[in-house]
């Protein structure tokens, strides 16, 4: 069974333009995030997906650069882009992560693969995002098979829905078998998404504590309880949704 992350990334973005390639300790936002992803065990294969604008060619330069893989397709149409990207990758399970989530973290990945892997024969999709979310924000994984992502391709007639890959599936529960994915412990109150400049403040905050991209989620958790005027810097950011 081949495991395929599809790691969306593109300059592109109303917020913070440019935000995966901006400077996080020496490196390129997407160079820390594909670092930690590489890090999963249950990973067979990385993939960056990236889009066929010109504004995007940095992309697919870093990419070469690194030896990564990359696909290029639709801007908008994000759930094409993914299933072709999976298909040419010949995934079996598809596991989404995006570019804009530097403090991902391969113990939380290999977790949600895991009870997808585990439940195979029972669910389509897995995610740690499904209500009620228990993970920070920022460390967000979903898996769902193959057919599964085919199927949403195939049927998703929305385009503003094929926009965020994911919708059909898991607000069709009566289609799909979904699973969440839980921490013992609701930490969603935590933000590490890169979204804005004070996302990119407090996550650069993180990094310059450690000093690398190697410390775990919980590093994270512990240094950030100690230092509660850390997160504050984006506590008044709120999260874009799905129109």
């Amino acid at each position: 069974m081949h495991v395929v992350a599809i790691v969306q990334a593109r300059m592109g973005s109303t917020r913070l333009p440019g935000k995966v390639m901006k400077d996080l300790l020496g490196k390129p936002v997407l160079t820390r995030a594909i670092n930690r992803i590489r890090r999963a065990k249950c990973i067979d294969e990385v993939v960056i997906a990236t889009t066929i604008k010109p504004e995007d060619d940095a992309i697919a330069a870093l990419c070469e650069g690194e030896g990564w893989q990359c696909f290029r397709g639709s801007e908008n149409d994000l759930l094409d882009r993914y299933y072709r990207a999976a298909q040419a990758f010949n995934a079996d399970v598809v596991v989404r992560i995006t570019s804009d989530c530097p403090m991902i973290d391969p113990e939380v990945i290999d977790k949600v693969i895991g009870e997808f892997l585990s439940l195979r024969e029972t669910i389509d999709y897995a995610s740690n995002t499904l209500s009620p979310r228990t993970f920070p924000r920022g460390l967000d994984v979903e898996v769902m098979t193959f057919e599964a992502l085919e199927h949403a391709w195939r049927e998703d007639n929305d385009p503003a829905l094929r926009e965020h890959v994911t919708p059909y599936i898991y607000q069709n529960p009566e289609i799909f078998r979904l699973h969440q994915a839980a921490n013992e412990v609701d930490l969603s109150h935590h933000r590490w998404t890169l979204d804005t400049p004070e996302d990119l403040a407090l996550i650069r905050a993180v990094y310059s504590h450690f000093g690398n991209d190697r410390f775990t989620w919980m590093d994270a958790i512990e240094y950030l309880d100690q230092h509660p005027e850390i997160m504050e810097i984006n506590s008044d950011i709120k999260q874009k949704t799905i129109e």
